[in-house]
């Protein structure tokens, strides 16, 4: 796929979570999910057609008024600092930007160095 074309599969989302070191696949509530060092990244959402990722509300708010055919979210998510990001309406860079933030915060400290070349 090429960087700039709108729109991925499950298999492009697997792809770019398993590039980061220490990231592992697994399940949350039933549906394919991401983690390092234990900890939650993303997962699939139950539909199957948005990866849940965390990210502040004020900035929820602002992408999901932009663009959102992209950013939506339920009204269980409604209180979490949660969105959900259509699969095929993401960029590949846009979808990696947000992975490698949530994967930042996560991880642990020689993830972190060998992913920076530390």
């Amino acid at each position: 796929m090429t960087a700039s074309r709108k729109g991925l599969t499950f298999e492009d989302i697997r792809r770019i979570a398993l590039s980061f070191p220490g990231v592992e696949e697994g399940t949350s509530y039933g549906t394919p999910a991401f983690r390092v060092s234990r900890k939650f990244i993303t997962r699939l959402h139950d539909e199957g057609e948005a990866m849940v990722m965390r990210m502040p509300f004020e900035e929820r708010e602002m992408l999901m008024a932009r663009e959102p055919e992209t950013y939506f979210i339920t009204d269980h998510y409604r209180d979490y600092p949660t969105v959900l990001v259509r699969i095929s309406a993401v960029a590949e860079p846009v979808f990696r930007t947000l992975f490698e933030r949530n994967w930042r915060a996560a991880a642990a400290k020689k993830h972190l160095k060998e992913f920076d070349g530390v």
